[in-house]
């Protein structure tokens, strides 16, 4: 693995580089339409920006990242002097959420009616460690874990591109499981001047924690403001669908992203009336389904998935009903954001020959 990428230090693949400052992040909330920009771009603007995970820095773990991961074993010189910045000059509210989000970034010609869409080009560990967090009676198993505790976070390090786990607290025999890096956090600012909590996602995108948005998918979302006013952050080395026990492997991220815009026009041609969230793969189309009831989030993803086929191939509604029941599966991307996510993977392949 390489050296811990310090802010500034180490390759930086884009002509911009944005880093995670006091100044250029907010902690708990997202942007909304009456933040100022930290950065404007133009259209198809490569960035790298420097990603600065909230584990480590929190309350519970005593809001202080150099006494805690040194704690760990850490050596001080791969502690993140960004992340022990950012907890000396920054403070949460008592309703705010947990994550550091970096931004907002504005889009030249992005409007109200566009999509703006996010292509993930690099993802590079900055640091050799992460954490995995179960608190605040949260998880997919809200009182039953953590057992004996109001917080359990595992230190998780990183040896040759895995991250490993013992098998009982203080063993020698461990479980190495592979990275997979991707963003919890892409999104586009909401209309107004309330800035939304950073935990559950919705239109605007936020904390989706869908694990397909790794190196060479895209990401597409609905503008609702002048600049698109784009953001990211929840870095994460790994996630299970699910993401049951309430964070995934977190760790701090340097990744490069294009943002590019995609006229209203043009989205309303390729994908119909977008109302939400949508990923492309090399392999998939991935329409998202984002409601407080899982059950009701799996209708909406349906609901979605048969509208973009209808949109894009012209599919009879039964016949993409039964499309999707025979040949898509219907993932659940988190189940513990407050607003539970499910996305759906649509194979292109299937469609090859048939006029988009």
């Amino acid at each position: 693995m390489s050296a811990t990428l310090q802010p500034g230090t180490g390759p930086v693949q884009a002509p911009t580089y944005l880093p995670s400052t006091p100044g250029t992040v907010l902690w708990g909330r997202l942007p909304c339409g009456s933040d100022e920009p930290v950065l404007r771009v133009v259209d198809g603007a490569e960035v790298t920006i420097d990603t600065v995970s909230h584990e480590g820095l929190l309350a519970d773990q005593g809001s202080d990242p150099l006494a805690y991961f040194t704690g760990h074993g850490v050596a001080p010189q791969d502690v993140l002097t960004d992340a022990i910045e950012i907890v000396a000059a920054l403070r949460r509210g008592p309703d705010d959420g947990p994550h550091l989000v970096t931004g907002p970034i504005f889009v030249d010609g992005a409007m109200p009616g566009d999509l703006l869409a996010i292509t993930v080009l690099e993802t590079t560990p900055r640091v050799p460690y992460g954490v995995i967090s179960n608190r605040h009676g949260r998880g997919a198993l809200a009182g039953e874990l953590p057992r004996a505790a109001d917080e359990v976070s595992v230190f998780t390090p990183v040896v040759e591109g895995h991250g490993r786990l013992p098998l009982v607290e203080g063993g020698s025999r461990d479980v190495a499981f592979p990275l997979a890096p991707f963003l919890g956090i892409m999104g586009v600012a909401v209309a107004g001047d309330e800035r939304p909590h950073s935990v559950p996602p919705g239109a605007h995108g936020g904390n989706l924690d869908i694990n397909l948005l790794q190196v060479g998918a895209t990401l597409y979302l609905p503008v609702q403001v002048p600049g698109a006013l784009a953001y990211v952050g929840d870095p994460h080395f790994a996630q299970g669908d699910g993401e049951v026990a309430l964070t995934a492997l977190e760790a701090s991220l340097r990744v490069t992203l294009r943002f590019d815009v995609v006229p209203a026009m043009v989205a309303k041609a390729q994908f119909g009336e977008l109302d939400g969230p949508l990923v492309r793969t090399a392999e998939y189309l991935v329409p998202t389904g984002l409601h407080s009831e899982l059950d009701e989030a799996v209708r909406r993803c349906v609901r979605a998935a048969i509208a973009l086929l209808r949109a894009r191939w012209g599919m009879d509604e039964h016949l993409a009903y039964a499309y999707l029941s025979a040949a898509t599966d219907f993932d659940i991307s988190q189940v513990v954001d407050l607003v539970c996510g499910v996305h759906a993977r649509i194979r292109v392949a299937d469609f090859d020959g048939v006029s988009a």
